[in-house]
């Protein structure tokens, strides 16, 4: 049984893998949906992550749809509390930024959707400057306290913005980040390594990387020359054109023939083996996906497969 992981210093654990929920609501219907979360649960996984903001840039969509998914099938299935469950605040039409209210009406708004009374990692989507770090953590503090949330988490901030908050929860003995979602993979590793990672570090926090699979160009399915059908295939395939993904794809053929795996076990796990992180987020819209993904809870790559993936991606 694969062995589950402590997320920094906050009381939850969690499978090597969180499964992403922007898809939920937006390329995966809601029964299409119910299937991926049973498929996923089934195999022991038990992080799910989302967002309040999940999908609002879909057409018709007004954000939330991914939230009301989730939690139509935690009301479904009377799993509450088997599941580390994850959203964000911040970036909904409605909710956007951080102050104080917004934080508070959000995470109410994020309750309704969820059919809920508790969410267990709550992250500030994007850091917002105009408001101070003593009003953000305060409203947190808050949520903590009142027992709406068991842990506060962080994505899309900067090193210096992140030590501020956490010196200033240390100072107060307010509650502190323990998480950190940063973005990070084989083909953008400067977006985490360097100073954020150093504070997530030195402060004890657990990274849980999102764009685990580059929008899937690390599944391997974009290659020179191939069309893929897919929502995100501009995205992805833009890293055919640099000289790094196309190294990156050549290292992750080698390792993933030598171990019998597909591409993107081998993307994630390499991930999986960074100091800091505990589960990278991936989604899957289909269960055929979810195989290749749960199995990075399995697959603990060598150190000389690790620096072989390392040497590719620089």
């Amino acid at each position: 049984m694969t062995s589950l992981r402590k997320l920094g210093s906050s009381d939850l654990e969690v499978f090597p893998l969180a499964l992403g929920g922007n898809v939920f609501g937006w390329t995966a219907d809601e029964a299409q949906s119910f299937t991926v979360l049973d498929a996923y649960t089934a195999a022991g996984g038990n992080f799910i992550d989302t967002a309040d903001v999940y999908s609002a840039w879909a057409p018709g969509n007004k954000g939330g749809e991914s939230e009301t998914v989730i939690g139509n099938w935690l009301a479904a299935r009377g799993n509450r509390s088997d599941v580390v469950l994850a959203t964000k605040v911040g970036a909904h039409p409605d909710f956007k930024g951080l102050s104080a209210n917004t934080i508070k009406s959000g995470v109410e708004e994020s309750l309704r959707r969820l059919r809920t009374d508790y969410i267990d990692l709550f992250y500030t989507h994007y850091d917002d400057p105009t408001v101070s770090v003593e009003e953000i953590i305060t409203a947190l503090d808050d949520l903590v306290t009142s027992g709406k949330v068991r842990a506060i988490a962080a994505s899309n901030v900067t090193a210096d913005r992140l030590q501020e908050f956490l010196d200033f929860s240390d100072r107060e003995g307010l509650a502190r980040y323990s998480v950190l979602q940063p973005h990070y993979n084989l083909v953008s590793r400067d977006t985490y390594e360097g100073t954020l990672e150093q504070v997530a570090s030195r402060s004890g926090l657990a990274a849980v990387p999102y764009y685990a699979l580059a929008s899937g160009f690390l599944t391997g399915k974009y290659r020179p020359g191939a069309a893929v059908d897919s929502a995100r295939a501009q995205g992805a395939g833009k890293h055919l054109d640099t000289d790094r993904g196309l190294r990156v794809l050549a290292a992750l053929d080698e390792v993933a023939q030598a171990r019998g795996a597909e591409l993107a076990t081998v993307a994630l796990a390499w991930l999986a083996a960074q100091p800091t992180v505990a589960a990278p987020i991936a989604s899957a819209r289909t269960v055929e996906q979810l195989p290749a993904l749960l199995a990075v809870g399995e697959l603990e790559l060598t150190e000389a497969e690790v620096s072989a993936l390392t040497a590719a991606s620089a």
